[in-house]
């Protein structure tokens, strides 16, 4: 019988009690974001088990009185362009953002969960950082170890290396990136409630490196870097060749809950082709959970009534899941 690893989990580690609280941030206002933030809340019983703080124009959503809205009128009250990126809805990402870290650094939320950003209207808007988790760690003077971490139902993927150039990668790996990386998986499954999850680790090379012939990364680095995980308490099984790690992954029920890769392609061109409309974002090693859908803004469809919101329902889902369990235990 197929399993599901977080409804599995659900009796194995202990819930908070309370209702959780989400932000929820409409995301770049010239995409798809605001669309699907109202296919959300025009099903209520999606969200009746949590109180949501709404982060967004009150011009680009009908009211509804289950949720707490922080309107940004004043701030900018004219209409975004679509499918524009643009200084301005740069800007209003990163301020938007900010409410929204704010909300959660605070207290007053358990967990932040987006619509879709756009990398190059954020950096016209004033992002310096790579991507907005470096921006997400300098805002919030976070000094520990984070990444992105991809959510397919009950398969999670992790990076060693993300948004850099492929001709870097293998000089960026160290045994210590890779016991990171598998350590960082371990614990956000662990906050997503599996107690004692699975993890594999893919090799960097092809036919994992055949023993030197293809490259060493494998023997020289990688296989010292799982070996460093389980020293600290973070079982994780391989490496595996990339290419038939992710078929071990989703074969269940003896499969993964999580593998690690070494570069963002590796494990991103799996995920989106074993469910493209589906997969979500974890900002991983956060001091709260932080989550996104894993496609973009869908210029080239704003406003015309196609964009699917699966991912972001299931980024919406997850956020709240994660607030549930004691992460100490």
């Amino acid at each position: 019988m197929e399993r599901n690893a977080l409804d599995r989990s659900l009796s194995v580690l202990p819930k908070k009690t309370g209702k959780p609280r989400i932000a929820l941030f409409c995301g770049d206002p010239a995409g798809i974001g605001p669309e699907l933030v109202q296919r959300l809340l025009d099903e209520p019983s999606r969200y009746e088990h949590v109180h949501i703080e709404l982060i967004g124009q009150k011009s680009a959503l009908r009211e509804t009185a289950r949720v707490s809205l922080h309107a940004w009128d004043g701030w900018h009250s004219a209409p975004f362009e679509p499918g524009l990126a643009a200084v301005d809805n740069g800007r209003y990402m990163l301020a938007g953002l900010r409410e929204g870290l704010e909300l959660a650094r605070s207290g007053r939320v358990d967990a932040l969960c987006f619509a879709p950003l756009n990398k190059s209207a954020l950096r016209a808007g004033g992002m310096h950082q790579e991507d907005e988790l470096r921006w997400f760690a300098d805002f919030l003077n976070f000094e520990g170890a984070c990444g992105e971490l991809n959510v397919l139902e009950d398969l999670w993927t992790a990076r060693v290396t993300s948004h850099v150039a492929l001709r870097d990668v293998s000089s960026l790996l160290t045994k210590q990136k890779v016991a990171t990386a598998i350590a960082m998986i371990f614990e956000s499954l662990r906050r997503a409630g599996l107690q004692s999850p699975r993890i594999a680790v893919c090799g960097l090379n092809p036919h994992n490196g055949d023993h030197g012939n293809y490259g060493d990364e494998e023997a020289a680095i990688i296989e010292p870097g799982i070996a460093l995980a389980r020293v600290n308490g973070y079982a994780a099984e391989g490496p595996f060749p990339a290419d038939t790690a992710f078929v071990r992954a989703i074969r269940k029920p003896d499969g993964f809950d999580g593998v690690v890769t070494m570069y963002h392609d590796q494990g991103q061109i799996a995920m989106k082709l074993l469910g493209f409309e589906r997969g979500v974002t974890v900002h991983g090693g956060l001091p709260f959970p932080i989550t996104t859908p894993a496609h973009g803004t869908a210029y080239d469809i704003v406003g015309q009534g196609k964009a699917n919101p699966q991912a972001f329902f299931n980024a919406f889902d997850l956020a709240c899941k994660m607030t549930l369990f004691d992460k100490t235990i």
